[in-house]
């Protein structure tokens, strides 16, 4: 074996150790890693030769997807599994990873599909304790505890299931690589050895992944390339709402998003997700309602704004939610265009729910929130701030606005303000603006 060094944030290789990634500038990222030579390996990994052959000529096959039994996890891949689809989720300790695994086992069982479930951080006593609090009790489903790769690999291999789960990626490895499990080269091998075998046998797998203190799946770049799809888990850990978030996919759209609830009996879908995102007190100070697109589905969310007098130096800009420099650009657009001066104020946003969104329609709600905060009075009742802002204070149309306006329609919501410029149909609920002096004219 020889040695060489990766960084752990964008996978860039070194022969010689340095304390700054000489890629992506990180500090303290290199990791030493063992690169696997050798002739008997190189003939393993190479396997049979095929010959090239001509785009044209290939034959596609129509590729069944196998339902896992959860809607919103259906949305998340795509439309349900692919046979030989390598699966990486991840997320933060107890947010719901395993709890997620066994119940696909369950729904899966109950299908009449053959599940083995590969365990190795617990015990099988510990695995069954959970199972019967959560109700998983399929006679199709196979448990192994077991640390090696290969005793694992071989156990797909034996028993053909329709599904294989590994919990976690980071706590298994190969006795024939001189390095402890969760090490980089374990990572690379042993994830290399289960997409060879998931893709020779076309059995899709999942993969449970840890995660680094700054939320990604430890080793991220160099596992997200070698599979075929990367979830992850969003939400407070102690928040019920999770939310599954696709970050790669081979074979869907990474637009769509799946909404879960923590129960006592694990992670139920979510049928009306606009109720996660919206309180039931009307008429807030500081509150303004936006509609957000994620993949084929719009969501009515809430915006909260504070604005309150500075006690220190420097004022606080917080956001929760949303990205920090979109907050000082709206700032500085509502000074600019409506001389407020805000340079002696603290300002919060929270975008409710624990959701996040970089969707640029929220920047009209975002505006009308601080308006809002700043004046000390409600905005219109029912009222929902679709909009892009530019940094002339212009109001600009965004995609999909049919969609939008009829979600907050179906609310209920009677004032809809949206661009002035958006080739809309006219209707009572549209309320039409050029600019943000307008809407400040509109909720004086």
């Amino acid at each position: 074996m020889a040695s060489n060094f990766v960084c752990a944030d964008c996978g860039y290789e070194s022969t010689k150790w340095s304390g700054k990634c000489p890629n992506c500038g990180s500090w303290s990222t290199m990791k030493e890693s063992s690169r696997v030579l050798g002739k008997n390996y190189a003939q393993a990994s190479v396997g049979p030769r095929r010959k090239p052959e001509k785009l044209v000529s290939i034959k596609a096959k129509t590729e069944s997807r196998l339902n896992t039994g959860n809607k919103e996890l259906d949305l998340v891949l795509g439309g349900g599994i692919v046979s030989g689809m390598l699966i990486l989720i991840g997320g933060e300790p107890g947010i719901g990873k395993s709890t997620l695994m066994l119940q696909l086992a369950q729904w899966l069982g109950e299908s009449g599909k053959k599940v083995l479930y590969c365990s190795g951080e617990e015990s099988a006593t510990q695995i069954h304790m959970r199972s019967r609090r959560l109700k998983v009790n399929s006679e199709n489903i196979l448990l192994l505890c077991s640390n090696d790769t290969e005793h694992i690999i071989a156990a797909i291999e034996e028993e053909k299931p329709a599904l294989a789960i590994v919990d976690s990626i980071q706590s298994v490895s190969l006795s024939t690589i001189d390095s402890i499990p969760g090490s980089i080269t374990q990572l690379k091998e042993s994830t290399n050895r289960l997409l060879r075998c998931s893709k020779s046998l076309g059995i899709p797998i999942f993969m449970v992944g840890h995660v680094t203190k700054e939320g990604y799946v430890a080793g991220p770049k160099i596992l997200e390339h070698m599979v075929d799809t990367v979830l992850y888990f969003e939400g407070e850990t102690r928040n019920q709402y999770k939310i599954l978030r696709a970050v790669k996919n081979r074979f869907g759209s990474t637009n769509e998003i799946g909404l879960f609830e923590m129960t006592n009996m694990g992670l139920m879908q979510v049928d009306n997700p606009n109720l996660i995102f919206l309180s039931n007190e009307l008429d807030q100070i500081g509150t303004s309602i936006g509609c957000i697109i994620e993949g084929t589905r719009s969501f009515i969310v809430e915006v909260q704004s504070l604005a309150t007098g500075s006690n220190y130096g420097t004022p606080q800009r917080v956001v929760v939610g949303l990205e920090q420099k979109k907050l000082a650009i709206l700032l500085a657009i509502l000074e600019k265009n409506l001389s407020l001066y805000l340079r002696s104020n603290d300002v919060f946003i929270n975008l409710a729910g624990g959701i996040r969104s970089a969707d640029p329609s929220l920047d009209l709600a975002i505006i009308a929130a601080i308006i809002s905060s700043l004046k000390d009075k409600p905005l219109p009742e029912n009222s929902v701030f679709i909009g892009e802002v530019g940094l002339n204070g212009e109001v600009r149309p965004v995609s999909q606005l049919e969609a939008r306006v009829s979600e907050a329609t179906k609310l209920g919501y009677s004032k809809i303000y949206v661009s002035g410029f958006a080739r809309l149909k006219s209707s009572a609920k549209v309320q039409k603006i050029k600019d943000i002096k307008a809407l400040y004219r509109a909720l004086a």
